[in-house]
C-alpha cells in the first residue's frame, strides 16, 4: 500500500493538559503552543484542546461550539454520564495561537485554580480523554486524521480508540501519535514502587471513573502501547529511554515498539528568542556584532548586582533548580572554581529547596560574584542569556531541554553534559577543526564538569577564537519549522499504519 506525502491536507488535534497561551506550568505548554503554529505555516489544518481552567474564564473571547456533551464514565453507583460543553478560540490574526478547544466541566476544571495538583487528577485527565473523542463523534464540522497526545495524562486517548471505539465509525479511523516529554512521569503513583498487586500492564479494561484502580493505572504505558506512533522529544532521548537506565521501566515496551518510536527535537520560537529584536535586553545585536553584545554583559551585572568587570567569566543559569538538572554536581567543587577560576554566576529559577539552598548560601559567601534570583521569572532568562558568557546545563537527563538552544540563540555558550536533547544540540569545541558551539561532558560527576568548566575558561581567554564559538551557535537553526517537517512524516506513518489496521478488520 503506497501512500503520497498528506501534508496539505492533514487535520491534526493535538490534546494536551496545558497550551500557552491559555494555561502555562512548563515546558509542555510552550510545545502545544509553538509545533501547532509552525504546522499551520506549513498547510497542516493543526488544532489543540485542553481543558477549560478557571484560570482561562474571562481571558479570551470564546464562542460555544458543542453543547450537553455526554461523557461516558463507566460508573456503576455513580453517575453514568458526566456532562460536558467544548468552547473554541478562533484566531483573528497570524500572531494568534491556533484554533483551540476547551472541555468544559464545572466540577472537574472550572473550579479548580490549578492546571495540576489535585486528589482526583486521574478522573480528570480520564475526563479530558474520552470528552475529546466524545467530542469528535458529535462534531460533524471538522473530524482530524491525526490525534497528538502528550505524556501521561493523555496516553487513554490511543487506548479508548482502540478498544471502547474500535467498532466505531465515527472515530475508529483516526490515527493517534503518542508524544513523550518525560518518561519519568507515567501517573498518580510512583511506578519504581509498585507492588505486583497493583502492576498494570496495559491490557485491562480501563476502569470506570468512581474505581480506586483508575488511580493506579499507568497511563504512560497505555499510551505507548495503543498509539499507532510514538515519538519523543529528541533523538538522543529516543535512544536513551531503549535502555533500563534511562526508560523508567518503559524500556522493554519501548523495545517491542522500536519500530514506531522516534525522536524528534523540540524548536525555540525565533520570533521570541531574537537579539535583534528582543524588547528585553537593553542593546539589540547580531551573531557579528560583539562589541553590542558586551554591553548586556555589563547591565547583566549592575542588573543583578554582580560586579562590574568586563574580564569575568559570566556563567548563566535559566532552570528549574532540581537534581535531574545536575545542579548537585556543583556543590562538591563550589569552591574550588569560585577560588580557582575568575567566575561570576547568575542564577534565576525555583525547585528543590537544597539546590536553592545551596544558590543561597553560595550568593552569601561570594557576594557580587553569585547573584541567585530564586523564583519563577519570564524576562530575566532574556538578560541573562544575552549578556552571560556561558550557560550551564549539567543535566543528569534531559529528554530535550530548551535553555541551551535560547542560550545559543543568544550568544551564550552553553557548557552541557552529554545526554538527550542537549548532546542533539550542543557540539562541543574542537579547536583543530575550528568546530563546535559550546562545551559537552559524558560522565556524570563534579570532576567530570569542573573539566568543562575549566575548559570553557581556557578557551574564553582567546577573545577572537570565543566570538568564533558565540557565531557559530548563533547561526545554528534550531526553529519549529525544520522540527514541523519531520513531524509531517510521523503524521503519514500514523496515518499509512492505521489505514492497514483498518483493512486488516475488514478482512
Amino acid at each position: 500500500m503506497k501512500f503520497l506525502s498528506f501534508k496539505e491536507s492533514t487535520k491534526v488535534l493535538f490534546i494536551g493538559a496545558e497550551a500557552a497561551p491559555f494555561a502555562k506550568v512548563g515546558g509542555l505548554a510552550s510545545v502545544m503552543d509553538s509545533l501547532p503554529r509552525a504546522l499551520r505555516d506549513i498547510g497542516c489544518d493543526a488544532r489543540v484542546m485542553i481543558p477549560k481552567y478557571l484560570s482561562i474564564e474571562g481571558k479570551h473571547e470564546l464562542s460555544m461550539e458543542c453543547s450537553n456533551i455526554e461523557v461516558p464514565t463507566g460508573n456503576s453507583e455513580g453517575p453514568a454520564k458526566l456532562i460536558c460543553n467544548v468552547k473554541k478560540f478562533t484566531p483573528k490574526k497570524a500572531s494568534d495561537p491556533v484554533i483551540t478547544y476547551f472541555l468544559e466541566n464545572q466540577e472537574y476544571y472550572e473550579q479548580r485554580s490549578n492546571v495540576y495538583g489535585y486528589a482526583d487528577d486521574p478522573i480528570r485527565w480520564a475526563l479530558l480523554c474520552r470528552g475529546a473523542i466524545e467530542f469528535l463523534r458529535l462534531n460533524r464540522d471538522w473530524h482530524p486524521d491525526v490525534i497528538v497526545t502528550c505524556d501521561w495524562q493523555t496516553g487513554l486517548v490511543s487506548n479508548y480508540l482502540k478498544t471502547d471505539y474500535r467498532d466505531d465509525p465515527l472515530v475508529n479511523d483516526i490515527a493517534t501519535v503518542f508524544s513523550i516529554h518525560n518518561i519519568s512521569y507515567q501517573g498518580m503513583f510512583d511506578h519504581r514502587f509498585v507492588q505486583e498487586m497493583d502492576f498494570d500492564d496495559g491490557h485491562s479494561a480501563i476502569p470506570a471513573f468512581e474505581s480506586d484502580r483508575l488511580n493506579k493505572i499507568n497511563c504512560m504505558r497505555r499510551g505507548i502501547m495503543h498509539a499507532d506512533m510514538v515519538t519523543t522529544v529528541s533523538p538522543t532521548y529516543a535512544r536513551e529511554i531503549l535502555t533500563p537506565e534511562y526508560g523508567e521501566g518503559m524500556d522493554g515496551i519501548l523495545r517491542e515498539r522500536r519500530n514506531v518510536l522516534t525522536g524528534i527535537l523540540n524548536g525555540i520560537d525565533y520570533g521570541i528568542w531574537n537579539p535583534e529584536t528582543d524588547p528585553y535586553i537593553v542593546y539589540p545585536f547580531s551573531k557579528d556584532d560583539s562589541a553590542q553584545r558586551g554591553k548586556n554583559k555589563a547591565v547583566l551585572q549592575e542588573r543583578l548586582g554582580l560586579e562590574n568587570n568586563k574580564d569575568a567569566f559570566v556563567v548563566g543559569i535559566a532552570s528549574r533548580l532540581t537534581k535531574q538538572k545536575g545542579f548537585d554536581l556543583l556543590v562538591p567543587i563550589a569552591d574550588i572554581i569560585m577560588q580557582e577560576l575568575p567566575l561570576q554566576i547568575a542564577v534565576v529559577g525555583t525547585g528543590d529547596s537544597e539546590i536553592m539552598g545551596f544558590f543561597h548560601e553560595l550568593e552569601s559567601k561570594y557576594p557580587r560574584r553569585v547573584a541567585a534570583h530564586l523564583s519563577y521569572d519570564s524576562i530575566l532568562p532574556h538578560i541573562i542569556f544575552a549578556g552571560a558568557d556561558a550557560a550551564l546545563m549539567p543535566s543528569q537527563f534531559e529528554p530535550c531541554g530548551l535553555s541551551q538552544m535560547e542560550a545559543l540563540r543568544m550568544g551564550a555558550v552553553p557548557i552541557v553534559r552529554k545526554t538527550g536533547g542537549l548532546a542533539d544540540s550542543v557540539k562541543d569545541y574542537d579547536p583543530n577543526k575550528e568546530a563546535g558551539t559550546g562545551f559537552t561532558f559524558s560522565k556524570y560527576d563534579s570532576s567530570s564538569l569542573m573539566i568543562a568548566l575549566i575548559r570553557a575558561v581556557e578557551n574564553f581567554r582567546d577573545k577572537k577564537e570565543w566570538a568564533k564559538i558565540v557565531s557559530r551557535g548563533m547561526s545554528e537553526n534550531f526553529s519549529w519549522e525544520q522540527s514541523a517537517a519531520k513531524y509531517v512524516k510521523v503524521f503519514d506513518r500514523a496515518r499509512e499504519l492505521m489505514a492497514r489496521e483498518l483493512a486488516k478488520r475488514k478482512e
